[in-house]
């Protein structure tokens, strides 16, 4: 079996899934607003490529473009309309937000049951409750669990080291593996004893935006590396693991670009369609 891991085949084996699905449902297609404040480059360049990936599945996607000086009250009355909207089936608020802009309170504003990113509390909440039972999680969490089916990973007893710097994304990624009966442990990326303890994880997950800073001698003998670190210098795209010498030590690992944020856009996809169908009660 391959190591390193195609994560566009498995974003194509996902939206394959959606396209006969949304072919069933005879004409109606899943609706998918996204906002996003302001011209980062980086987020235009990422929006783009959700609207025409969400073309070729059959979902419609609605871009609400607002400028870097918009007043946020606006930006509170606009996620109001859509969360009342019923064409509208899920919302995205693209991240990052400018500085200035209260981030968790935007999130907050959204209606969870049209949340296709899962960062509302209450959705953040369900999976630490009950992770398994959840049709729509996290897309992040949804494509690393779907790379640890795809190469039989048995999680019991594993020893999992997640590295990023958000209390909420380690805790409730952890909850989750948790549930499926690992060992986790959240790092900071400034962890002094981060090295130590990398070298002892069976799983390691790197969610810290730092280009390349996961060496060969920090990772533990056939481990699995999963890196959804992105540092973006000019137009090239690095993780956070240094891949080149990294990969021959790992039994599995997931290459930057191509890996991890393929799969990010299908199960996205995937969760609207999912709160399509539930609003739609199909």
């Amino acid at each position: 079996m391959e190591k390193i891991i195609d994560g566009k085949k498995l974003a194509k084996e996902i939206k394959d899934k959606i396209v006969k699905e949304i072919v069933k449902l005879k004409g109606e297609r899943p609706n998918l607003a996204i906002i996003l404040v302001g011209e980062r480059a980086d987020s235009l360049v990422y929006v783009d490529r959700k609207i025409e990936e969400a073309k070729k599945v059959g979902i419609d996607t609605h871009l609400y473009k607002c400028s870097a000086n918009i007043e946020e009250r606006e930006i509170f009355e606009l996620i109001n309309y859509l969360n009342y909207d019923v064409l509208v089936d899920a919302i995205i608020v693209q991240l990052p937000l400018l500085k200035g802009f209260d981030t968790d309170g935007i999130i907050l504003a959204l209606n969870p049951e049209k949340d296709a990113d899962c960062f509302h509390p209450k959705n953040v909440e369900a999976v630490i409750k009950d992770y398994k039972s959840l049709k729509v999680v996290s897309p992040v969490f949804a494509s690393i669990f779907y790379i640890l089916k795809d190469i039989n990973f048995n999680l019991q007893n594993k020893s999992i080291c997640v590295i990023s710097n958000s209390k909420i994304f380690g805790h409730s990624l952890a909850s989750a593996f948790k549930q499926g009966g690992a060992k986790v442990e959240n790092i900071r990326p400034d962890d002094k004893q981060l090295a130590k303890k990398t070298k002892q994880a069976d799983i390691l997950i790197s969610v810290a935006g730092k280009k390349k800073f996961i060496k060969k001698d920090m990772v533990k003998k056939d481990a699995v590396v999963i890196d959804v670190g992105i540092t973006k210098e000019g137009k090239k795209i690095y993780g956070d693991i240094d891949f080149a010498g990294v990969k021959d030590k790992a039994s599995f690992i997931t290459p930057v670009p191509g890996g991890v944020g393929p799969m990010t856009i299908a199960m996205l996809f995937k969760n609207t369609l999912e709160l399509y169908k539930k609003r739609r009660g199909k």
